[in-house]
């Protein structure tokens, strides 16, 4: 091993300052499918911690269907959407997925990627393309997810967009920029359901801005698909807006229970982003038996088997908020199967991660800079596939724990 690289000792030294920060990530193993109990080693770890929100990645009909996917297309796609790639399977899809939101977008059409983040990345930075260079102007919130912040500083670079962060709960100051806004495409940047506070965006406030203004209104919907809704079909349905100036993003891996994401927009937008979108240009296509498999997902999320489950989810939310009361740790008010508990330092939410372990649990702790610093926590998901019980005893140990902690400290 070379004595001198640089390269190397700056990394080393980089990492040793995270450890000394509490703020280095480490990887767990799991040795089972995704569910409610995770094989983790030799150990059995109750699991409150996964975005399977409806209880579906090991759901048996899932995978029957994909299965069934890999027999009828294989196991690989081959090529990008635009050469060879696109499958039977994921025209299907497409088509299901538009269909999904066709009541709140005119004209309807969706594009399929292999993840969120790539959908995010391509709708923000092909949207603002549609601009001649330095007329767009994007506002994003400023708690939105690290895909949509990095989507907005990629498009930035590339198209010289102007972009203003705004406060999702306080909408003053964004009315008040785009007032000022001379440039020829705007567009609202918004995480549908924000994923480490749990709560939901006012998109019925947000696109009267959007069409008062003249701009678009882009929503990630990723802890919202399949959740929210009478049909679980998210924030849109849940708020009932309709408008063509919405580009809305939903993701497949999370409560669908399989993989992926998509866009969905009125057909225009969705053919702008096919001609310049570089991620989906330039990106193998999704295997065609996800594709398949997510077509099952879809039946079970709008069906009633979905709403059932649903319904679950509702009634473990009211029991944590019924329940679940802290001395010191602060509980957000969240309607969603998203419930954080901040714990304030990086060094608390470790030990009351480390605790929860111990006991059984696994929740981790989320620090900066996921989160903003001093308020690192533990987030805490539902899944419809606990129980009452499952919830009342983690209820028990988090009261516990926080006893143990605060006494140490």
């Amino acid at each position: 091993m070379s004595a001198n690289f640089k390269a190397r000792d700056m990394a080393e030294q980089q990492i040793a300052d995270l450890d000394a920060q509490l703020l280095r990530r480490k990887l767990r193993t799991t040795e089972s499918p995704c569910d409610t109990k995770a094989s983790v080693g030799e150990r059995e770890l109750k699991a409150f911690c996964s975005n399977d929100y409806l209880g579906l990645a090991n759901h048996p009909k899932l995978v029957a269907a994909l299965t069934e996917g890999a027999k009828l297309y294989g196991v690989g796609s081959g090529a990008s959407h635009l050469i060879s790639g696109h499958s039977i399977a994921h025209d299907l899809l497409e088509k299901k997925l538009a269909a999904c939101e066709e009541k709140h977008i005119p004209n309807a059409r969706a594009l399929f990627f292999s993840t969120g983040y790539l959908a995010n990345i391509n709708a923000i930075t092909g949207l603002a393309r549609l601009a001649e260079q330095g007329q767009a102007s994007i506002y994003s919130a400023k708690l939105n997810h690290a895909s949509l912040i990095d989507g907005v500083r990629l498009a930035s670079s590339q198209t010289k967009a102007k972009v203003t962060l705004f406060d999702h709960q306080k909408l003053v100051s964004l009315e008040e920029s785009l007032k000022q806004d001379i440039h020829s495409l705007k567009l609202i940047v918004v995480d549908g359901v924000f994923s480490m506070d749990g709560d939901i965006a006012p998109v019925e406030k947000l696109l009267h801005i959007a069409e008062q203004y003249d701009a678009l209104l882009m929503v990630d919907d990723a802890h919202g698909f399949g959740v929210l809704g009478d049909q679980g079909h998210g924030i849109l349905e849940q708020a009932g807006v309709h408008s063509e100036r919405i580009i809305y993003v939903g993701t497949l891996g999370k409560a669908a229970g399989v993989s992926g994401a998509f866009i969905c927009a009125t057909a225009p937008f969705i053919e702008w982003l096919i001609q310049k979108g570089r991620p989906y240009i330039y990106s193998t296509a999704t295997p065609p038996a996800i594709a398949h498999t997510l077509l099952s997902s879809l039946e079970l999320i709008k069906g009633d088997e979905g709403i059932a489950r649903r319904k679950k989810l509702n009634e473990l939310i009211q029991i944590w908020h019924d329940e679940m009361t802290f001395q010191i740790w602060e509980k957000t008010p969240s309607s969603t199967p998203i419930q954080p508990v901040i714990l304030g330092s990086n060094a608390n939410a470790l030990a009351a991660a480390r605790l929860l372990d111990e006991a059984g649990y696994w929740i981790p702790a989320i620090r900066p800079p996921t989160v903003p610093v001093g308020s690192s926590r533990l987030r805490i998901t539902f899944s419809a596939n606990h129980s009452a019980d499952d919830l009342r005893e983690l209820i028990q140990t988090l009261k516990m724990i926080e006893k143990t902690i605060e006494s140490q400290g």
